[in-house]
């Protein structure tokens, strides 16, 4: 099959998949201002939190050429400015600030406006070619863990539509079915925008994997009649202890693996680990809109006026967690210690 190529620099405009048409539609928007950038991350057309990272910087790379401003100082004021409201789209994924970072220290440094601007596209893509270097290594860690023989239940989506890759837990699986000890992954659905049923299927029916659908709900009875050897999730965000913020549910099938005796690993490149933050009591949440639980497609499921709580990710505590897979690496508890080494930061 085709690799899937969710975002790409073309021409100095961002060419990216509108993920909200799929599975029904493969349609691309052509992008030229970092506002639609920005609209695009905060209406979903482009998520999972290493593509997050990527597209905002090519936003920023987009801002560099749409600036107006033609000396040195001005043109990184607004940059500053086109940084902020990127960063704002999705306040929970690290690699969104991570990467947003890394373009305005390679701006401050460049002498003049010119080489500011070819600075922010050059990093940009550079971002892009390390994660889809990143998810390779990772795969190649992460799928010894996964037992031979038995089915893995993922939640949300986490593959190449996620990433500049092969994807983090998907890639993982991937690279598991390849090698030929992977029979069937179970699909968690990802209420409330099916991530699952409309994201992660339509990859794996790319990619010839078998793959079952499920409601979210039925994973606890899936692991009751013994159906899954191992659950793999990404992450959003990794605190310096562990806790892993991820799509809402995976804390949840967290539990329920803890109570089957399932491993549970968490997939996600080092840029997703935060060791600024110490515990998961200081991620923040982002809150969606209610209209996203009480519609679907634009029809209405509930009552008029009922209220809703929409909060877009959970929190899993790292006591829950097997391992964290990354491309550096396998860590494991204590994750203080594991997840500082793996970053190359002595351990606080």
């Amino acid at each position: 099959m085709d690799e899937t190529k969710p975002i790409e620099w073309l021409n100095g405009r961002v060419r990216l998949l509108d993920q909200t048409r799929l599975p029904h539609e493969e349609t691309y928007l052509i992008l030229s201002d970092h506002r639609q950038v920005a609209a695009a991350i905060s209406e979903m057309r482009v998520r999972g939190a290493p593509l997050i990272g990527i597209a905002a910087a090519y936003g920023l790379a987009l801002a560099g050429h749409t600036v107006a401003a033609t000396d040195r100082e001005s043109f990184l004021t607004e940059i500053r400015a086109a940084a902020d409201m990127l960063a704002a789209t999705r306040p929970t994924a690290v690699n969104l600030s991570w990467a947003l970072r890394r373009l305005l220290s390679v701006a401050a440094t460049a002498p003049d406006v010119g080489a500011a601007r070819q600075a922010l596209v050059a990093e940009a893509l550079r971002i892009h070619r390390e994660d889809a270097a990143a998810q390779k290594q990772l795969s190649r860690h992460g799928a010894p863990l996964l037992p031979t023989g038995a089915a893995v239940l993922t939640i949300c989506n986490t593959g190449a539509l996620a990433t500049g890759g092969c994807g983090t837990a998907l890639g993982v699986i991937r690279t598991a079915w390849e090698e030929g000890r992977l029979p069937r992954v179970y699909v968690c659905e990802t209420r409330p925008l099916l991530q699952g049923a409309r994201l992660t299927a339509w990859e794996l029916q790319r990619l010839n994997i078998p793959h079952t659908l499920i409601v979210d709900s039925a994973a606890g009875l899936l692991m009751q009649r013994g159906g899954v050897g191992a659950v793999i999730a990404g992450a959003d965000r990794i605190a310096a202890n562990g806790d892993v913020a991820n799509k809402i549910g995976t804390y949840t099938m967290a539990v329920l693996a803890r109570e089957h005796d399932v491993p549970f690993y968490v997939a996600a490149p080092t840029s997703s680990i935060d060791l600024a933050t110490t515990s998961g009591d200081e991620i923040p949440i982002e809150e969606r809109p209610p209209a996203e639980v009480t519609s679907f497609a634009g029809a209405a499921v509930a009552p008029e006026a009922t209220a809703a709580l929409n909060p877009a990710f959970d929190l899993t505590p790292h006591r829950y967690i097997t391992a964290i897979v990354t491309e550096r690496g396998v860590a494991r508890e204590p994750y203080s210690e594991s997840l500082s080494a793996l970053c190359g930061v002595a351990a606080r």
